[in-house]
């Protein structure tokens, strides 16, 4: 398989655990399309926290997919700031060069923020309880 950024053989590696195909010349990153959630999953977190859209703001990339040679889509990650390209008879992803880092931060950054939600929601609940608990004295 080549890489669809310079056309280089990719190289199997193991990486966080996953194998993926490794351009050399780049340092991209091919994810079959199951590999991009156990990229996901190498961040502490639950399904539930992890699920969501993961595409937004689609358009045409200049890329093909190196296994049905179809262009490629560039997608908004999770509607954060990293453009991801993905093949649209769902082969897999491509990630450049330290991109399955800010994968991985922005789990991180998500589970934090679900947590904070829930912590918040929580916190409400007792205060409208407690609310509750003066107008009945």
């Amino acid at each position: 398989m080549k890489c669809p950024r310079d056309q280089t053989e990719l190289t199997i590696e193991h990486h966080l655990g996953i194998e993926v195909d490794h351009c050399p010349t780049c340092n991209g990153r091919w994810l079959d399309h199951h590999e991009l959630d156990e990229l996901e999953s190498t961040v502490e977190s639950t399904a539930e926290e992890r699920r969501a859209t993961i595409e937004f703001g689609e358009r045409t990339s200049d890329l093909k997919c190196p296994i049905c040679e179809r262009k490629m889509t560039v997608f908004q990650y999770r509607a954060y700031d990293l453009e991801l390209d993905s093949c649209p008879d769902e082969h897999g992803y491509w990630l450049d060069a330290g991109e399955e880092g800010r994968v991985r931060d922005i789990i991180e950054e998500r589970v934090k923020g679900l947590a904070r939600a829930r912590d918040a929601e929580a916190g409400w609940g007792r205060f409208l309880n407690g609310l509750r608990g003066k107008k009945k004295r």
